[in-house]
């Protein structure tokens, strides 16, 4: 036997996590393996959950490694069993498979099975249309049962990048124990890194306080799961079908964001959150958004908050705080922040567990294809208004995640070379000055060497 492969465990395991039966329809769609067929999907994701902890950001490296696993459902008369061929041992202790680790497997098998039958293959849902898509981004939350309807506003997503530097993500651990210390839930990409540290540090809080049910909430969709696998403290996992969709499900379950150092994949989420909070029917909606990091991080917020005046001017900043170095009063803050929610929504009669009243324009739920052809047709220029800039902003950030983290992004620069991004000079000199300092501060790990995998043309 060649002792440099890795160790590997078969295994058929009952339902954990509220998942206890599914359709005929819907084991055989997830057993089929053909195009079309859910089964690749099912793999990888549950390869994901199955090797949570890995360093690597390349997402064909578990299949790599684990050639060999395989996944299937099986329908049994008292419901169903997952059967698991040459599993990743890592997940297993004597032979039997972490609890937690069993939780987010059933996890994946439901919202892959839900999300394939009852949202995208019914027609129930319009999702040409706004509202159509906001209803089936709450029947996956709802689905997934992470809606709580008895709890005031608590829930705090947290969003940064996976790969920080040590010093940052010791540091999202203290504002993680600082907010938990307050009785506040935690929601984030459900990774490493800045998406770990808050969850990790709130844990230690929640148990000094002697909180029981904690909320530790973990958000992702198939093209990231693979390259970012949950941490093991994710108690709720959701897969969305997409990034437009994940997006938008933090927005709405969440009552206030934190935003820790990160790179590419962060600076979406702020353009993201900041292009919704500036349009005008959002204008008086209480919405605490919070960048924060270490002293030694304070150049980095220094470089997002100049970009974002350059290009989104002073109404931008006047929705986020910069705190450097102060974990508690991020917190305190954030406290403060969803007391005027929940006065917001008492007055306004909308739910706690669900943000309605937010107005997510349509341009910003679309799933956008990174192609060279869309990326080329991006319009970045300040003669729009200002919430539709940012959303370009956030497709053209898109863009550069996946070129250089999903697999699908990753094979199209390998074919078609580099994107092109054209847009006002002004605001690509500012874009391309962003990113080339995520490069040099390290702020995109990649399995290999770094190639970039845009162009920055400037319109004469």
């Amino acid at each position: 036997m060649n002792s440099t492969l890795p160790a590997v465990v078969s295994a058929r395991i009952s339902p954990r996590g509220g998942l206890d039966v599914l359709s005929r329809m819907e084991v055989q769609r997830l057993r089929d393996a053909s195009t079309g067929g859910l089964h690749d999907l099912l793999r990888r994701c549950a390869l994901a959950v199955l090797t949570s902890g890995s360093e690597s950001d390349d997402p064909r490296a578990a299949m790599e490694r684990y050639p060999n696993f395989d996944i299937q459902v099986m329908q049994q008369d008292r419901g169903i069993k997952l059967e698991l061929t040459d599993a990743p041992a890592t997940a297993f202790v004597d032979g039997r498979i972490i609890h937690g680790v069993a939780e987010l497997l059933f996890s994946v098998v439901r919202d892959i099975a839900y999300v394939a039958t009852d949202i995208e293959g019914s027609d129930a849902f319009d999702l040409d249309s706004s509202d159509g898509i906001t209803a089936a981004v709450f029947e996956i939350l709802r689905n997934a049962r992470v809606l709580r309807p008895d709890v005031e506003p608590n829930m705090v997503v947290c969003w940064g990048g996976h790969s920080i530097k040590r010093h940052e993500y010791e540091y999202t651990k203290l504002v993680g124990y600082q907010l938990g210390l307050r009785g506040l839930d935690i929601c984030t990409g459900c990774g490493p890194g800045a998406m770990k540290g808050p969850m990790k540090g709130a844990t230690i809080a929640h148990a000094k306080q002697r909180r029981y049910h904690n909320f530790y909430i973990g958000i992702t969709e198939p093209g990231i799961i693979a390259a970012e696998s949950p941490n093991p403290i994710v108690n709720h996992l959701v897969i969305m079908p997409d990034i437009e969709k994940r997006l938008e499900a933090f927005v709405r379950l969440g009552h206030g964001i934190i935003v820790f150092p990160g790179g590419v994949g962060t600076a979406e989420e702020i353009l993201y959150l900041l292009g919704i909070l500036l349009h005008p029917k959002n204008r008086d909606l209480p919405f605490p958004m919070i960048l924060t990091g270490p002293r030694e991080s304070a150049a980095y917020f220094e470089q997002i908050d100049q970009f974002l005046q350059l290009t989104l001017g002073e109404a931008a900043a006047q929705r986020y705080r910069i705190i450097v170095d102060d974990p508690a009063e991020v917190a305190r803050q954030m406290a403060r922040g969803m007391e005027q929610v929940r006065l917001h929504r008492l007055e306004n009669k909308d739910a706690f567990f669900f943000n309605w009243s937010l107005q997510v324009p349509l341009s910003f739920q679309q799933p956008f294809v990174p192609s060279h052809e869309n990326m080329a047709r991006l319009h970045l220029h300040r003669d729009v208004p200002v919430h539709d800039l940012a959303a370009d902003l956030r497709r053209a950030f898109s863009g550069i995640v996946a070129g250089n983290v999903k697999e699908e992004g990753m094979r199209a620069i390998e074919q078609h070379g580099p994107f092109r991004i054209d847009g006002e000079p002004a605001i690509m000199r500012a874009l391309d000055a962003l990113l080339r300092a995520f490069v040099a501060q390290g702020r995109m790990k990649m399995s290999g060497d770094y190639h970039p995998c845009y162009q920055v043309v400037a319109s004469p």
